[in-house]
C-alpha cells in the first residue's frame, strides 16, 4: 500500500510540474529564447528524482561545437537520464511523435523526428539535423536505431551518421565533433545489477511501457552511469562508415568495462 501511495504521489507531483512547465516551454520554443535548451533539463531532474534514477556522470562533453554525441540505447529511460546533465536534443523514430504523453514531451523538447523507412525524406532529415548543430544545439543520436537488453551494444548503423556530414560545411571550422558516450544500468536498491535484473531497467521492446514504468516505480531506486568518451573529428575527408567503426568500438569498450564494475 504504501508502495503505491509512493508512486501515486510521484506521478501527481510530475504531472503538476508537467503542466507548469509546459506552457513555458511552448512559448520559448515559439520565441525561439535560449532557456528552450534549458528548461528540459529541469524537467528532466526532476522526473529521474521523481521514478527513482540516480545518475552518477564520468567525464564530461565537449565543449567544441558543432557537437554531435552518440549513446547506446537500452530504454525510453536514456532520454531522462541524458535530458537531465545537459541540455541536449534527441534523434527520435518519427512514430515516437504519436505516442501518448512520450510524444507530447518529445515536441515540447524539439526533438528531429526521422523517417527511417521513407528514403526519399532522408536527405532532409540529414540536413535538418545539420542545421541544428550548426545553429549550437547538441544532438544525442542513438545509432542501434533500436533499445536493446541493456547487456551489450548493438550493431550500428552508419547512416545515421550523415547529419554529421551534412553539418560539417555549416561548421565555420570545417569540423564536426563526434563524442561517444556509454549509458549502463549498473544497480538496484544500491546492489550491482546482474544480467538477470538488468532487463528491469532496459527496456527490449517486447514489454508495453506502462507496465515497464510501474515496474521501475516499485523499485524506486535504479542506477546509471554515464559516460563521456573521447570525440572524434569529422571532417569533409572523413570516412563516415570508418568513424562510425571506431565510435562503435569506444561505445562498446566502454559500456562493457562499465557493466564488469570497472
Amino acid at each position: 500500500m504504501l508502495n503505491w501511495l509512493r508512486i501515486g504521489v510521484c506521478m501527481i507531483i510530475l504531472l503538476l510540474v508537467t503542466l507548469l512547465l509546459a506552457p513555458i516551454q511552448v512559448l520559448l520554443l515559439w520565441l525561439d529564447g535560449p532557456l528552450r535548451r534549458s528548461l528540459p533539463r529541469t524537467w528532466h531532474r526532476l522526473a529521474c528524482r521523481l521514478i527513482g534514477i540516480r545518475v552518477t556522470v564520468h567525464g564530461t562533453p565537449d565543449r567544441q561545437r558543432p557537437l554531435m554525441l552518440v549513446s547506446n540505447h537500452a530504454s525510453w529511460k536514456d532520454i531522462l537520464v541524458l535530458g537531465s546533465i545537459a541540455d541536449v536534443v534527441f534523434v527520435a523514430k518519427s512514430d515516437v511523435k504519436s505516442w501518448p504523453v512520450f510524444g507530447l514531451l518529445a515536441r515540447l523538447q524539439a526533438t528531429i523526428f526521422v523517417q527511417r523507412e521513407q528514403k526519399r525524406t532522408t536527405g532532409n532529415q540529414v540536413n535538418e539535423i545539420g542545421q541544428r548543430m550548426a545553429a549550437g544545439e547538441v544532438v544525442v543520436l542513438f545509432p542501434e536505431g533500436t533499445t536493446s537488453d541493456g547487456n551489450r551494444l548493438l550493431e550500428i548503423k552508419t547512416s545515421l551518421f550523415g547529419g554529421a556530414a551534412a553539418a560539417v560545411p555549416l561548421s565555420p571550422t570545417g569540423m564536426v565533433h563526434v563524442q561517444p558516450m556509454a549509458i549502463a544500468y549498473t544497480g538496484l536498491h544500491g546492489m550491482p545489477m546482474g544480467r538477470f535484473h538488468r532487463p528491469l531497467a532496459a527496456w527490449p521492446g517486447d514489454i508495453g511501457m506502462l507496465p515497464h514504468l510501474i515496474d521501475v516505480l516499485k523499485e524506486g531506486a535504479v542506477d546509471v552511469d554515464v559516460i563521456y568518451g573521447e570525440q572524434i573529428n569529422y571532417t569533409a575527408d572523413s570516412n563516415r562508415k570508418l568513424v562510425s567503426r571506431e565510435i562503435e568500438k569506444r561505445m562498446r569498450d566502454m559500456l562493457s568495462l562499465k557493466l564488469r564494475g570497472r
